[in-house]
């Protein structure tokens, strides 16, 4: 599995469920990695999803709310679920997508994880955990720098987890 996210200085993901860094670059990475395969994220980041479940993709949510449903998704309330669910997927196609709680509960899971690196620090409230900072997390490559329609730079970046 590999992790999908979208980041600032400080690893900020989001403020108030809303992306911290509107970046149409990685809006176009996140498509065109994930499309074809299976996306697993949280109840919150679901609901996020403008037009409901994202097409092209197998879409898993993780909730702890047992009577929770998703039009377009499959449910599952734990990690253990959610990881039998994809056991028979192919593990380059499936995808972690947020938000902080399903990132922080599923990471360890991952082999790689695509970063988005915008170059700025804005408030936040949900967090992906500092790669940079963690022993068994390297960056292996970059594949691209940019700069957003508002002047922010940003680099994709690929870490991979070493066990």
């Amino acid at each position: 599995m590999n992790a999908i996210v979208s980041v600032t200085n400080n690893w900020g993901i989001g403020l108030n469920g809303q992306l911290v860094v509107r970046n149409r670059a990685d809006m176009r990475m996140f498509r065109e990695q994930t499309m074809g395969g299976t996306v697993v994220c949280g109840r919150t980041t679901f609901e996020g999803f403008p037009g409901g479940a994202l097409k092209g993709r197998r879409n898993i949510v993780l909730t702890h709310d047992p009577n929770y449903t998703a039009q377009g998704a499959e449910v599952v309330h734990s990690t253990a679920e959610a990881l039998r669910t994809i056991e028979h997927d192919d593990p380059d196609h499936v995808w972690l997508i947020g938000g902080q709680s399903v990132y922080e509960a599923l990471l360890g899971a991952c082999t790689k994880a695509y970063v988005t690196k915008n170059d700025v620090t804005v408030a936040a409230d949900a967090f992906f955990p500092n790669l940079d900072a963690l022993p068994t997390w390297t960056c292996a490559e970059s594949l691209e720098s940019g700069t957003t329609d508002t002047g922010i730079g940003y680099e994709f970046l690929i870490y991979e987890q070493h066990r």
